[in-house]
């Protein structure tokens, strides 16, 4: 089969990807998935507990509101459903391949296309759009002796809800975004649990409520008003940035508010002491819970600091020695996102390897092209991940600039764009320059850092300015082959 685009992804990256190419007027197109379902990071994850830490009303497409969200922020269910619902009312399914795995994509130099081999068939593609993002690969450690564990073992990203939690002995690796909202899910129901902690997060109250009546039915029937809470959401939390960025001494604000916080929920000064993070505010995801702090401190619950030595057929041995009894070890222990592409073999001009394009530092151009790759567009590459606001408002930035560049190429017939290497490499330092004297790059060791210190995740900015940059497709700033057809 030959189409103008493939999407590689059915998450929302790729749903709004296929909602602007259609609106675009661009409807020979499809998305593959490589599951059985589609809906992407609220489908994936249903880990219990699981939601999201946006306000619902901002964590949602502008051109798709919804009036109806029952909470400020959102469970993974409802979530799930506002992607569904999404998907029906923009006719997407027809679109939808399921079932259907990317294995490989080579780009043709002659005639312009790409050539794509999947689990179920080759096809070709003018172009292609990447919308896979960076959080889709499991990341788990691996402990001297896990091979013997007798015992049972999986990710909170791949919970497995045929296990029976109820009087067993877990062991939970990680503290992170997860973590905070399981363990307290889990906790009344285990006999021991274990919670293994590298590094203390900075936790911070959840201003979580349910959505009245009256307000659903103001903001149903009053548009303005559904635009104003909505704005009002972007600037709260729009706002961190300068904390993050501009003025990290000022993170001590926010730094008084947490630790009031552990404070009020954590009576025992010794585990207070143990919850008490050692780096500055924003260095490392910052977290909102009000529950799981109270889960911590009751009797059955146990934070272990000093690592993990080796694991045994029926337990863990501590970094000190101690040897804990456990029956079931959950991850939480995040993504490989320095991996993020795992298997998948993708090559642009000259057989290049995307893998190795981006290990090796280029990084990418506003996070949606890469040197090398001509008609390839990603949504939420590299540096366009937060730690402040929405991400579906980078989505719709990065995928209106996606939209944009594929409109070009099929309008104008021409046979490939191909970002400048010199334009990627300069956009890339200025990047990483501004990086330099953000709170990301104070000291902590985060999931934001890849294995040689670089930052190759984050935006370091206000998220206006990266709407800003991806209004239009700079044509200027590509490679343009015309077509020799």
């Amino acid at each position: 089969m030959d189409y103008d685009v493939v999407i590689v992804g059915s998450g929302f990256g790729g749903i709004c990807s296929a909602i602007k190419l259609k609106e675009a007027g661009i409807d020979n197109f499809v998305m593959l998935e490589k599951d059985e379902v589609f809906g992407g990071t609220w489908r994936v994850n249903t880990y219990p507990g699981a939601a999201c830490d946006i306000p619902s009303h901002l964590y949602s497409f502008s051109f798709a509101q919804n009036a109806h969200w029952s909470r400020l922020f959102p469970r993974q269910d409802e979530l799930l459903e506002y992607t569904l619902r999404v998907v029906r009312e923009f006719d997407l399914e027809r679109h939808l391949r399921l079932g259907t795995a990317l294995r490989s994509a080579q780009f043709d130099e002659a005639t312009g296309t790409w050539r794509i081999a999947t689990s179920k068939g080759d096809m070709t593609a003018r172009t292609v759009i990447f919308a896979i993002g960076l959080l889709g690969r499991p990341s788990v450690p691996h402990f001297p002796g896990i091979e013997r564990f007798r015992g049972q073992a999986f990710h909170s990203a791949q919970w497995d809800h045929s296990i029976d939690l109820r009087g067993k002995r877990v062991a939970v690796i990680g503290s992170g975004a997860s973590a905070v909202q399981f363990v307290p899910e889990i906790q009344p129901l285990v006999r021991q649990l274990d919670h293994f902690q590298r590094t203390a997060h900075w936790v911070l109250p959840r201003p979580d409520r349910a959505v009245t009546r009256v307000e659903r039915w103001l903001l149903d029937r009053v548009r303005p008003l559904q635009l104003l809470f909505r704005a009002k959401h972007y600037v709260q939390f729009e706002s961190r940035v300068v904390l993050f960025i501009f003025l990290p001494a000022l993170a001590k604000l926010m730094q008084w508010q947490a630790m009031r916080h552990l404070k009020q929920q954590v009576a025992d000064p010794q585990l207070r002491a143990k919850l008490a993070p050692e780096y500055t505010l924003g260095c490392k995801r910052v977290l909102l819970t009000n529950d799981y702090y109270p889960a911590l401190a009751q009797p059955n619950v146990a934070v272990l600091k000093d690592g993990i030595r080796e694991v045994r057929e029926h337990s863990i041995v501590t970094g000190s020695g101690e040897e804990r009894p456990v029956d079931v070890i959950i991850y939480a222990t995040g993504f490989d996102v320095e991996h993020a592409y795992g298997p998948i073999e993708l090559r642009g001009r000259g057989g290049r390897s995307f893998g190795q394009a981006l290990e090796d530092g280029a990084g990418a151009y506003k996070g949606a092209t890469v040197a090398g790759f001509p008609n390839f567009f990603m949504i939420t590459g590299p540096n366009t991940l937060l730690g402040h606001n929405s991400m579906l408002y980078m989505i719709e930035s990065g995928v209106r600039y996606a939209a944009d560049g594929v409109r070009r190429v099929l309008r104008d017939g021409l046979h490939s764009v191909e970002v400048k290497p010199e334009v990627q490499g300069a956009y890339n330092r200025r990047l990483q320059q501004k990086l330099k004297g953000t709170v990301w790059h104070t000291g902590c060791k985060s999931w934001y850092l890849d294995s040689r210190g670089r930052n190759l995740v984050i935006w370091p900015g206000f998220t206006f300015h990266y709407r800003h940059i991806t209004r239009r497709f700079d044509i200027g700033s590509y490679i343009v082959r015309r077509s020799m057809r």
